[in-house]
C-alpha cells in the first residue's frame, strides 16, 4: 500500500485543545471487524465489552518535562531545546532537538536559568545529528540524582505542537495515564489518558487482568513519513521492557480463548515486537523499531483501543493493519462527519 492511501481531510477544528473534564467521558466509537458494525459510546462503556479473564496490555511509560528553553552564549537568543533521549548518563550526553536550529553550532554553550534568573545548568553542543537535531553535554560535576532535580525544575511538559495553546497547570496532570511509572517518555500513550480509576476498578471487578509493559515513546512516533513507499519508512528506535510476569499473564489468556486488549499503539508495537515461535509473548527489553503496515499478521492483541490520529501517519496506518482498510476509512468517515475529537486530547476508538 501507498501513504497516499492514508489521507484524508480532517478540519483543523477537530484537533481537540483541551481534555474532556473527566478522563473516561470521552467518546468511544466501537468497531467490529467481524461484522462492520459501527457503535457510538462514552469511554466508560468499555465495560461492557470484557469480562473474566480478558487482559488489558498497557504502556506505563511516564512523561518526562522534556522541553526547556536555554539562552545562546554571548548573544543571549532564546533556544528551545528538547530532549529526546539520554545518551550516556555519566557523560551528560543527550539527544536533543534545537529551534531555531541555524543559530546552535557545535562548540557553543546554552545557559539554563530559573524563573527569578539564576543559573541552574549550562550545556556544550557536542555534535550535529540532523538538520534540527544535536548532541549536548551538560556540563554539572554534582550527582546525577541533582542533575534530574534541575532538569526537572526547568523542564516543562511537553505538549504536541498541534496544541496551539499556551501549557496550563492541568496538562501535568491529564498528559499522564494514571497507570504511569517508568520515567522516560516525551510524549504520552494517549489511548490510557481516557482510563479513570473507577473504569479500571469496574474492570477489575468484573474479573479483567492488566499486564504492564513499558515502551518510552520518541517523537519518531510522530515523525512525518515522507516516501510514498511504505517497506522503505524507518522508524526510530524506542526503547521496550516486557517482563516474564506480563508474558505468563497475556500467553494464559490467548491459551484460554480470552481477549487480549492492545492498550494503544505503544502496546501494540511492543509485543509485536517479541513473539516467540509459538506466537506467544516473550520477555524482552532492549529497543524496536517496528513500523506496523497493511497487510499485517498480527499475533498477540485480539482488540485494541486507540484515538483518532492524522491522516499520513504511522498511527493511521497502523490501526489500518489491525482493523482492515476499508473499514478504518469507513470509521474516520463517520468520526469527521460525527465531530469526534482527534489526536492527543481526543476520543477514543475500541477495535473489536
Amino acid at each position: 500500500m501507498k501513504l497516499s492511501q492514508f489521507n484524508f481531510d480532517l478540519p483543523q477544528e477537530l484537533i481537540a485543545q483541551y481534555p474532556v473534564e473527566n478522563r473516561d467521558e470521552s467518546r468511544l466509537m466501537v468497531v467490529h471487524r467481524d461484522s462492520g458494525k459501527i457503535e457510538h459510546r462514552q469511554f466508560r462503556d468499555i465495560i461492557e465489552y470484557f469480562d473474566d479473564g480478558d487482559v488489558f496490555i498497557m504502556n506505563n511509560t511516564k512523561v518526562f518535562p522534556a522541553r526547556l528553553y536555554g539562552q545562546k552564549e554571548k548573544t543571549g537568543a532564546k533556544i528551545e531545546v528538547f530532549l529526546l533521549r539520554e545518551l550516556n548518563e555519566e557523560q551528560k550526553l543527550w539527544d536533543v532537538l534545537v529551534d531555531p536550529a541555524r543559530k546552535i553550532r557545535v562548540g557553543n554553550k546554552l545557559y539554563f536559568n530559573d524563573e527569578d534568573g539564576v543559573e541552574l545548568l549550562v550545556a556544550e553542543v557536542v555534535d550535529n545529528t540532523t538538520s534540527r537535531g544535536r548532541t549536548i553535554r551538560f556540563l554539572y560535576d554534582g550527582p546525577n540524582e541533582e542533575f534530574r532535580a534541575q532538569l526537572y525544575k526547568l523542564g516543562q511538559t511537553p505538549l504536541p505542537k498541534y496544541i496551539k495553546r499556551d501549557l496550563e497547570e492541568l496538562d501535568t496532570e491529564r498528559y499522564q495515564t494514571i497507570y504511569a511509572k517508568e520515567v522516560g517518555a516525551v510524549a504520552a500513550p494517549t489511548a490510557g489518558l481516557h482510563m479513570s480509576h473507577e473504569v479500571m476498578k469496574r474492570l477489575e471487578l468484573k474479573g479483567v487482568e492488566f499486564a504492564e509493559l513499558t515502551l518510552h515513546v520518541g517523537l519518531g512516533t510522530f515523525r512525518n513519513i515522507e516516501v510514498e513507499d511504505l517497506s522503505k519508512h524507518k522508524m526510530d528506535a524506542e526503547y521496550f521492557k516486557i517482563s516474564q510476569p506480563v508474558c505468563d499473564t497475556v500467553n494464559e489468556a490467548i491459551k484460554q480463548g480470552k481477549r487480549r486488549c492492545a492498550l494503544g499503539t505503544t502496546s501494540m508495537r511492543s509485543i509485536e515486537s517479541s513473539v516467540s515461535a509459538h506466537s506467544l509473548l516473550k520477555p524482552a527489553e532492549g529497543w524496536t523499531n517496528r513500523f506496523i503496515y497493511p497487510p499485517y499478521d498480527f499475533s498477540i492483541a485480539d482488540c485494541m483501543i486507540t484515538n483518532f490520529h492524522l491522516p499520513k501517519s504511522s498511527l493511521v496506518i497502523m490501526i489500518c493493519a489491525f482493523g482492515g482498510y476499508d473499514l478504518m476509512m469507513e470509521a474516520y468517515r463517520q468520526a469527521v462527519e460525527q465531530k469526534y475529537r482527534f489526536y492527543s486530547y481526543g476520543d477514543a476508538m475500541l477495535i473489536l
